[in-house]
C-alpha cells in the first residue's frame, strides 16, 4: 500500500510541476492561431471582402490584426471614417524617409512617461481645435525660426517644463 501511494503521490506531484508548462504552451498556441474567416462577422467580412480568396494563407498575426482593425472600423462613424481616411492618405503619400522618422518619433512618444504623453496630446488637441487659418499661421511662423530656435521649442514641447509656482507673500 505505501509503494501505491508513494507511486500515486509522485505522480501528483509530476503533474503538479508540469501542468503550468503544458497549459502555457496550449495558451501560446491557442494565442497564435488564425481567424477563420467564418468566424468573421458579416461587418467584418464585407469590410475585409478584398481578403477573402486569400485568408487561409495570411500569416496567423496578419489575419488577428486584420480582424481587431475590421471590428474597429465597423464601430466608427462616418466622420471618424473620413478622417482615419485621410490619415491613411498623409501616410500614403510620405516616402519611406518620412515613415520611418515617424516611426521612429511615435516610439519616442510611447518612451515618454504618462504625464509627458497627456501634456503632449493636450497640446497637440489645442492646436487642432484652432481655426485653420491660425494653425496654418502658426506653422509658417514656426518656419521661419532660426533651425536652433525651432530645435529648443520642439524640446520644450515634447518635455515641457513644469511652471515654477509663484512665491507666496507674507
Amino acid at each position: 500500500m505505501r509503494v501505491q501511494s508513494s507511486s500515486w503521490l509522485a505522480r501528483l506531484v509530476a503533474v503538479t510541476l508540469l501542468a503550468p508548462f503544458a497549459l502555457g504552451a496550449w495558451a501560446d498556441e491557442s494565442s497564435s492561431a488564425g481567424v477563420r474567416w467564418q468566424d468573421l462577422s458579416p461587418s467584418q467580412q464585407e469590410i475585409l471582402a478584398r481578403f477573402e480568396p486569400r485568408w487561409e494563407q495570411l500569416p496567423h498575426a496578419r489575419q488577428r490584426a486584420l480582424a481587431e482593425r475590421a471590428e474597429r472600423w465597423a464601430s466608427m462613424s462616418p466622420q471618424e471614417r473620413a478622417e482615419a481616411r485621410e490619415r491613411m492618405e498623409r501616410w500614403r503619400s510620405l516616402d519611406e524617409d518620412q515613415r520611418r522618422e515617424l516611426r521612429r518619433r511615435f516610439r519616442e512618444f510611447k518612451s515618454l512617461p504618462p504625464e509627458q504623453q497627456a501634456r503632449i496630446r493636450e497640446h497637440y488637441e489645442r492646436f487642432r481645435s484652432l481655426p485653420p487659418e491660425e494653425r496654418r499661421a502658426l506653422k509658417e511662423k514656426f518656419r521661419k525660426l532660426p533651425p536652433e530656435e525651432r530645435r529648443r521649442l520642439r524640446e520644450r514641447m515634447m518635455l515641457p517644463e513644469e511652471p515654477t509656482p509663484p512665491e507666496k507673500e507674507e
